[in-house]
């Protein structure tokens, strides 16, 4: 008797796009308990106030679909508050389950197979998988030099012969911490109306150069911002991003999300990290600090690398970098090994951290190479 088989010999095929896609994956597992310079999140843990907020959840809270408005109009607040110029309203806001989910958003929206995604590289590796969905024609655009300068003719004559119908600048740039300036972004944007230009502005707190305060999105409706509570919060387990630009443009991209995309414990989390901006001012300051220091100490032990406007830095080992990233990890300590990735294959990113968190990696760090000499 012929054996059942429960499985059919042909799975039912996706779209062109997806069958010619690899999975997107980051390696995530196995991160618990270990010094996590790795995907350059915050090392020390989100304000006190969010982990009280989350312990006093109610039964009512889970039960009941979470609620959203409150949240824009608090996050409109936390960004007024440091603006001197113009301000911004909830409905200029969208709110997504990581900025990872508004990317996507912003392709599905915009995005369109046969059109033109204008990019840089390298940078952050979500955005092609996002392009390559919708079918796009992806153009990357080198960053220069050995300092990484930003492209800025190449992108403008890009813009102008191309008319793409996406460009992503991340600002300042993970992993190279390229920037561009906030105004000559906002002058991209009025020059070139036709193109949805998207800034990744995830790590801008390192930085100190934001389009939000000087931006007009009545002026420039195809400026996009993003936003997020992972890098500065310590909120990266939540999910939780944000998107700012003109409220027609929002409401496109919010066409393309689920209704109830933000868990509660998310929305309370936010709510907590956002009224504790002395929290999150402290860690950027200690980050700030940490970041001067471990740029004079590679200096002074002669390491090769490159520090700009992140909240990390790109080293090149004399050793092989899997091996001291392997030897780094069994110390305790995750970094990212930029292998294979443009211009920088042969470098580690590291995140930076605390002060102590960079003395206890460039000792550990120094004994690896030392071992492998």
């Amino acid at each position: 008797m012929k054996s059942f088989n429960p499985y059919p010999k042909k799975i039912p095929k996706a779209r062109l796009e997806i069958e010619q896609m690899k999975q997107y994956s980051a390696p995530l597992e196995g991160r618990r308990q270990m010094l996590r310079l790795d995907f350059n999140e915050n090392t020390i843990g989100p304000s006190p106030k969010v982990i009280e907020a989350i312990h006093n959840i109610t039964s009512e809270e889970i039960a009941v679909y979470p609620e959203y408005n409150g949240l824009k109009k608090a996050f409109a607040e936390n960004l007024n508050s440091s603006l001197t110029v113009g301000s911004v309203i909830p409905n200029q806001i969208a709110i997504f389950n990581g900025v990872d989910a508004a990317i996507h958003s912003i392709f599905y929206a915009y995005g369109d197979r046969g059109k033109t995604f204008l990019t840089t590289k390298p940078t952050f590796g979500y955005y092609n998988p996002c392009a390559n969905m919708q079918g796009m024609k992806i153009l990357e655009i080198p960053y220069e030099g050995r300092s990484f300068e930003f492209p800025i003719k190449e992108i403008s004559l890009s813009l102008r012969n191309l008319n793409p119908e996406i460009l992503i600048i991340c600002n300042p740039n993970n992993p190279t911490g390229t920037s561009l300036d906030a105004r000559r972004i906002i002058q991209l944007a009025e020059q070139f109306p036709r193109t949805l230009i998207v800034i990744d502005e995830l790590y801008e707190a390192f930085l100190g150069d934001s389009i939000i305060p000087i931006v007009n999105y009545y002026e420039t409706p195809n400026l996009v911002v993003l936003r997020s509570l992972s890098k500065t919060s310590g909120l990266a387990g939540l999910r939780i991003g944000f998107a700012i630009g003109h409220p027609d443009v929002i409401d496109r991209i919010c066409r393309v999300t689920g209704p109830y995309d933000i868990n509660s414990f998310a929305v309370t989390a936010a709510f907590a990290a956002l009224r504790d901006q002395a929290y999150i001012d402290n860690y950027v300051a200690e980050v700030l600090k940490a970041r001067l220091w471990i740029k004079e100490e590679l200096s002074n032990e002669k390491i090769n690398h490159h520090i700009n406007s992140g909240n990390y830095f790109l080293l090149w080992p004399d050793q092989n970098p899997t091996a001291i990233e392997e030897h780094l990890k069994a110390s305790g300590i995750l970094v990212r090994n930029m292998k294979n990735k443009y211009a920088i294959d042969g470098s580690l990113r590291v995140s930076i951290g605390t002060i102590d968190q960079m003395k206890l990696f460039l000792d550990m760090y120094k004994k690896a190479t030392k071992l492998l000499h």
